[in-house]
């Protein structure tokens, strides 16, 4: 089994996982958490970078060709359009892109953003984030099209090649575990494969973080009659990041999409519901309580429908469409029911 090296069953990486996380959130806080994401973020990129390396060694002394070994998968695999055509393709891309409307409305992300100091700590982190970017995006593609380099000249088979074959996304993100597990030492692999979890560690923490601080400050500091002691406020806190932890550990155990489709899913659901909403209130005067409420309930609305009626169907993401009600919704609804002032003033 793929997951099942050492004899030990998958979900103890889970259990595991989730006491790491919630343990440092609940002890660190905000600073913890952004500290670790450096750590985690570092060792993203040394997997990514470090991996293609290793595998193009592996590649050369077994004399693949990679132009030919593409070839011979097809454009599904290999075009940029997974080889549609035509207005299929337009909306395949589209929907690839639409990953970008979402960064809009991710509060674990605006949270890192607010907490910049002043110009130079904007431009110095901009041009960080956009070298990582570059880095871990071309590591990524690289690993993709020499996992298909391996597969085609059959030094992946057996099980593996099976659990690559599976259908809905699923088969595409095994590439680097199988890749891993296969031409790696275990010490070496787990190393590789932490780059990968810290991934999921971050975004984790993140979350879980916003949650548990929205429940303490947002809800129970604005509508508690009376304002706890800090020491008392800092153990109800960790009591809440704690819960937030359990239900996330209990949903995890629940889920059955594969990884790609529930990053989709939430990513929608979010990006969707206050990406709209941020950039109407930054870029358009006349928006609207009313508008910010549509945007809130549309998107998330918006997504949950789509992607359970029409996203097999019509193959085009969630994230896209979601967004775009979201936003005609904002508009909408913020014209329909102006604010007083905007209306005394004309706009």
């Amino acid at each position: 089994m793929l997951y099942d090296t050492f004899g030990i069953p998958p979900i103890w990486g889970v259990v595991i996982g989730s006491l790491v996380v919630v343990f440092y959130c609940m002890i660190g806080g905000f600073i913890t958490v952004v500290a670790t994401d450096v750590l985690q973020a570092i060792l993203m990129i040394v997997s990514l970078v470090v991996m293609p390396i290793l595998l193009l060694f592996v590649m050369a002394s077994h004399d693949l060709d990679l132009a030919a070994a593409m070839r011979q998968a097809g454009a599904s695999y290999v075009s940029l359009t997974g080889g549609e055509t035509g207005a299929a393709a337009v909306l395949l891309v589209a929907s690839g892109l639409s990953w970008a409307l979402g960064y809009t409305g991710q509060p674990q992300l605006l949270t890192r953003i607010m907490l910049l100091r002043n110009r130079r700590d904007h431009d110095r982190g901009k041009w960080v984030a956009a070298a990582w970017t570059l880095v871990a995006y071309a590591g990524a593609m690289l690993i993709g099209y020499l996992g298909i380099a391996f597969v085609q000249g059959g030094l992946i088979g057996g099980d593996a090649v099976a659990r690559l074959s599976d259908t809905e996304h699923k088969g595409f993100e095994l590439i680097f575990p199988v890749l891993v597990n296969t031409f790696l030492l275990p010490v070496l692999a787990g190393i590789m494969l932490s780059g990968a979890i810290s991934a999921m560690m971050s975004t984790a923490s993140a979350e879980i973080l916003l949650c548990s601080s929205t429940i303490t400050q947002d809800l129970h500091g604005n509508f508690a009659r009376r304002k706890m002691e800090e020491r008392r406020a800092l153990w109800f806190n960790r009591v809440v990041t704690l819960a937030v932890g359990l239900a996330a550990f209990l949903l995890a155990l629940t889920v059955r999409d594969s990884v790609f489709g529930l990053v989709s899913y939430t990513w929608s659901g979010i990006g969707s519901s206050f990406g709209p909403a941020l950039l109407l209130i930054l870029f358009w005067k006349r928006v609207s309580r009313a508008g910010v409420v549509a945007s809130f309930v549309s998107g998330t609305a918006g997504t949950i429908v789509w992607k359970s009626l029409f996203e097999r169907q019509t193959g085009v993401s969630e994230r896209l469409t979601s967004f775009l009600f979201a936003f005609a919704m904002a508009v909408l609804f913020s014209l329909l029911l102006p604010e007083k002032r905007a209306a005394a003033g004309g706009g």
